[in-house]
């Protein structure tokens, strides 16, 4: 009689199939603790899951004064100081009061706001892009000194500056007429932040890319335009969208500087305010509107501004 084959766990061949068969189903591999793999999955997915709240309830947070400044604009004015959810009763006083009574009208409004934007955020994206690049690719003496002198003008406040900048814009007419527009566009025409971002995000670029295009014949201006800015798409949009939305938002500016005729949205927020009461219905029907054109550009932007502002610290 022939013996049959022995056991199949006698070999160290036998031991070798053994674990990569284990290993391949997804069993426990030797020297791990059975379960172990399991329980810190699970922990990983209760985290993530934690995350996800975490972030769905701040986000419904955020949003909670856009909808009750939505709420608000369809109450009457007794009813503006009650919280209720449900407007009781549900008018459009406050939106017709936009459209009718306002003085300047609220088209001229938001004509006056986005003009100047545009003009700043343009201004912004041409000379912070070229202070940026001359920061961190040009050599010249005083380089870091002048630098330090930019950042340094962030910590002069506005206020501090009113007099002698009042002073000389009214030395040279841009005081009175569509010169005010221009006053208010050169008070921000350059921002130290936007320079600091743009020389960041330049300073993040292989300078294998530049040194390529130098050998190639161009010049400094040259391959800034054709080379490195087409690089920096993501940090032009960062600045774009913070600039616009700082100048959107500008209050200081152009009620020192700006005539009633030429008022932007944030200072016609305070036409609704008197000494004795607030006229919340238009008021709050004035918030929503101005709050979509800096929405919309957050919508269609916002991956480039994201990646402009990660990109932007890679490198000091």
């Amino acid at each position: 009689m022939s013996a049959g084959p022995g056991p199949a766990s006698s070999g160290p061949s036998a031991g070798l199939v053994a674990v990569g068969v284990t290993a391949r189903g997804g069993g426990v591999l030797a020297g791990e603790t059975p379960g172990a793999r399991r329980a810190g999955d699970t922990t990983a997915h209760w985290r993530r899951r934690i995350a996800y709240a975490v972030m769905i309830v701040y986000a419904v947070l955020m949003f909670v004064p856009f909808s009750w400044s939505v709420i608000t604009s369809f109450k009457t004015q007794a009813d503006s100081v009650n919280l209720t959810v449900i407007p009781q009763p549900i008018t459009t006083y406050g939106w017709e009061y936009l459209f009718q009574r306002l003085d300047p009208s609220l088209l001229r409004l938001f004509a006056n706001s986005f003009g100047i934007a545009l003009a700043v955020t343009l201004s912004n994206l041409i000379l912070a892009s070229l202070a940026g690049y001359a920061f961190a690719r040009l050599r010249f003496p005083g380089r870091e000194l002048l630098f330090l002198v930019v950042l340094a003008t962030l910590m002069i406040p506005d206020q501090l500056r009113l007099v002698p900048v009042y002073l000389l814009f009214n030395l040279i007419g841009l005081t009175r007429g569509l010169g005010e527009y221009l006053a208010v566009v050169l008070i921000m025409a350059v921002m130290g932040t936007n320079v600091f971002l743009m020389r960041q995000y330049f300073l993040s670029i292989p300078r294998e890319i530049e040194e390529a295009a130098r050998i190639d014949g161009a010049s400094f201006f040259t391959t800034f335009w054709r080379v490195m800015l087409p690089l920096a798409t993501p940090a032009l949009s960062a600045v774009a969208i913070l600039q616009f939305q700082g100048t959107w938002n500008a209050f200081f500016w152009p009620l020192v500087l700006l005539e009633r005729q030429y008022f932007t949205i944030p200072i016609a927020l305070t036409f609704f305010r008197t000494e004795f009461q607030t006229n919340w219905p238009p008021l709050m029907a004035m918030v929503v509107l101005a709050t979509i054109p800096i929405l919309v550009l957050y919508v269609f932007f916002q991956r480039y501004f994201v990646e402009g502002i990660a990109a932007s610290g890679v490198k000091g």
